[in-house]
This record gives C-alpha cells, structure tokens and sequence, in this order.
C-alpha cells in the first residue's frame, strides 16, 4: 500500500489487484481502492485448503493477471498451485519473515508440510524475493542463490513524517502523565510473544536501578498487554508502565523518547525490523537483540546489540552507556537514508522492476 500510494504521487501507472486471504473486509480497503487499485476477497477463508485454491483458481482465470505476487511467505505454495497451468506471466514469492509459519496449529503438520511447501515455492516460482538477507537464505534453506531468481528487495522506508514531525516531548509526558524529565524507553510493535515485549519490562526494572527518571512505553496491542501489565507489577515498576494501544502517530511518539528496545527472540531471527529504520530517523538510541539483522541499521545508527542470555542488567547499562554519549543526529539518518536501498523512489523502481 506504501508503493501503490508512492507510485500515484510520482505519476507511475501501477495497475493492481489486492486479494484478501481471510473471506472478510480489511482496514485499507477503502484506501486501496480510493488509489486506484481492485480489491477482492476470497468467499472462502484460507483455513479451507481445496475451496480456497478452487476460489483463488476462478479468479486468477476471470481477471486474466500478467502477474501473481505472492505475499505469504512459505504458505504462497497455495496461491503458486492455485494458478497451476493458468497463463500468468510472472510468479513471485515475496518472503516477510523467517519464521516459516504454515497454517497449522500442530507442530508435526507444520514439520510434515514446510519443505514440501519449500520445494513448491522454490520450483514453481519465476522470483523468490526476500526483505533481508537473512530472510532470503533462511527461506532457501542452504540452497545458493540464483543470480536470475533470488534477490533481496528491502522495505521502501517513508521518511515523510519523521522530516515533518514536530515533537513535543514535555507536553506528551503530561499527556501521560509522566515527570517532566522521565527518560522513555519505548517499545513499538505488535505485544506478542515472538516480538517479546516482557522482556522490555525486566530491563526497565534493572534501568530504574540505575536511573529513576527511567520508564516504559509500549505502543501496540496484542496477546501480551495483561502479562505486561502482570510482570510491571511482579517487579515493582507498575506506576512507570505506560500502554498507549495501537497508534498510527508513531513518528510523533518516537520523537518524544529517548531509547528504543527491541528484545526479539533470537531464533527465528526477525525479518527486517521497519521499526528499527523509523527509530533511526527520530534520532533514537537503540537496544537491540541478537535477533537483529544487520540490515535495517543505517551507517548513523547509535546502538548497542545484547544476548537476551545476558539478562536485563547489561541491557540497563548498555542503555545507560548509549546515554552518556552524543545524541543520534535526525538530519544524518536521514541522509542515510536517501543513499540506502531503502529509499522509496528506488524501491518503487526495483519492485516495478519485478513485475516488468
């Protein structure tokens, strides 16, 4: 949506079809469809295999596609069998994550159907496209890359409103009710599990140890809010928890903060991390897990990359440490950024140079 939308203000024709996996309306619907593009949801959800592929089938061969972008990660096996035989000319399987995900609660479905679905995407797809490095070869599984086939295409990033953003710091903490002079440690992002939010909460326990003004703000909402909420309170640190729910004013957040935390699991890695590039560009430091790629750090980036199996004392100083030094200039990230494969107008050029 972020390219279609780029592409309409650089005049550039892009004429595509959004097909919704899960039978029902989406929130961009209406945005995706005000910019030009089709929007189609499938009458069957993807939970149902053989009705899906036969809805996804009928489709495929009614919209007569010169191209199908595949978006699902090792599940576009699916959508690649789905257009079998209909005269597409272009298949690509377009990698997000690395963590594998199939479509099954058990875990010997999901052993039994992954490299089966592996060899489908690998076989049956004319580009197998990665957002990171480390994405691509984890979804290749050892194989070698092919010049013709394989390649990383990286998030464009939209520095529009981290260039306009006028941050008001002192008045966001008497939103919050915050102290004026609270340093805020944030976590952006969905609460869940893979993404490990608590683990944000021990390093803001051992951080006030060391600074009182020290407090947390977590923005996003999912599975982990109560047991956030349950291990602030555990460790003492409750009245220095904040949970803002889902925000579409992230840049305005960011700038009001002074650390950014990103504890991921280490394995699976995440994929790229378009959070980590947006903390850069508010001129944020950065604690970072082992479960970080390279990839999403600009040459300015101010961070320091930990083990979880350190715990969250090293976490505290390290944040501590990132303190003392000079602060990240916004104006250098973003030049970074014009110069980095993440600039929009080369990304637009690269993924229009997958279709063409």
């Amino acid at each position: 949506m972020r390219m279609l939308e780029h592409a309409r203000r650089r005049g550039v024709e892009a004429d595509w079809t959004f097909y919704g996996a899960l039978g029902r309306p989406g929130m961009l619907d209406e945005k995706a469809r005000s910019l030009g593009a089709r929007v189609v949801h499938t009458p069957v959800p993807i939970a149902w295999k053989m009705a899906f592929v036969r809805a996804l089938r009928a489709e495929l061969r009614h919209g007569d596609y010169d191209i199908l972008h595949c978006h699902h990660d090792i599940v576009s096996a699916i959508y690649l069998l789905a257009a079998s035989g209909i005269p597409i000319r272009r298949r690509i399987v377009h990698i997000h994550n690395a963590d594998e995900a199939v479509l099954t609660p058990s875990r010997f479905k999901q052993r039994l159907y992954r490299e089966p679905m592996r060899r489908i995407n690998l076989l049956m797809a004319d580009r197998i496209v990665g957002i990171s490095n480390h994405t691509l070869d984890t979804f290749l599984g050892g194989r070698a890359r092919r010049p013709e086939r394989d390649s990383v295409h990286y998030y464009g990033v939209d520095s529009a409103p981290f260039e306009n953003v006028a941050a008001d710091r002192a008045g966001f903490r008497r939103q919050w009710d915050l102290a004026e002079d609270a340093l805020i440690l944030l976590f952006g992002g969905r609460l869940v599990p893979e993404k490990n939010p608590l683990f944000a909460v021990d390093v803001l326990a051992a951080l006030r140890s060391i600074e009182p003004r020290a407090v947390a703000v977590f923005a996003g909402t999912g599975a982990e809010e109560q047991n956030i909420w349950a291990r602030a309170r555990e460790l003492g640190v409750e009245k220095s928890v904040r949970l803002l729910g889902w925000r579409d004013d992230l840049a305005e957040i960011m700038s009001s903060s002074d650390w950014f935390i990103l504890p991921h699991p280490e394995h699976p890695m995440e994929g790229f991390g378009l959070a980590v590039v947006e903390a850069q560009l508010a001129g944020l430091r950065m604690l970072l897990s082992r479960g970080i790629a390279d990839d999403p750090l600009l040459s300015t980036a101010s961070f320091r990359r930990l083990p979880l199996s350190a715990g969250p004392e090293p976490w505290a100083r390290a944040a501590m440490e990132l303190l003392d030094g000079p602060a990240p200039s916004r104006a250098c990230a973003l030049a970074a950024l014009r110069e980095s494969p993440m600039n929009m107008d080369r990304e637009l050029e690269g993924l229009l140079g997958l279709h063409t």
